[in-house]
């Protein structure tokens, strides 16, 4: 079964089907040939290993707490909270506690 995306126009709540403790399932909210928004629902402790992403992305936490690391750096970040990971450097998720995060991704070219 093929995914559920937004369209252009659409608007779109990153909290739908997130009950009030923050339980509910990660998903692709939008997928465009140069934009992807995800949702990623983390409990704590949960580890994103390193991986690369070839387009630049952005990292937003909604909710909780969660460690972002590259091999510059590793930022924590809390809710309201964002930070940039260029494109196709390495980098790790882990969250401290129950976290909600809103993914973008731009992709060059098509």
């Amino acid at each position: 079964m093929a995914l559920k995306h937004a369209c252009h126009d659409e608007v779109i709540d990153p909290y739908a089907g997130i009950d009030e403790q923050g339980i509910g399932v990660s998903a692709s909210l939008l997928r465009t040939p140069h934009l992807q928004l995800m949702r990623l629902v983390l409990k704590a402790g949960a580890t994103l290993r390193e991986h690369r992403v070839r387009g630049e992305i952005t990292v937003q936490c909604l909710r909780g707490e969660v460690d972002v690391s590259t091999p510059e750096r590793e930022c924590s970040l809390e809710a309201g909270q964002l930070m940039v990971v260029p494109g196709g450097e390495p980098h790790a998720v882990t969250a401290r506690s129950d976290c909600l995060l809103l993914l973008t991704v731009v992709h060059s070219g098509a």
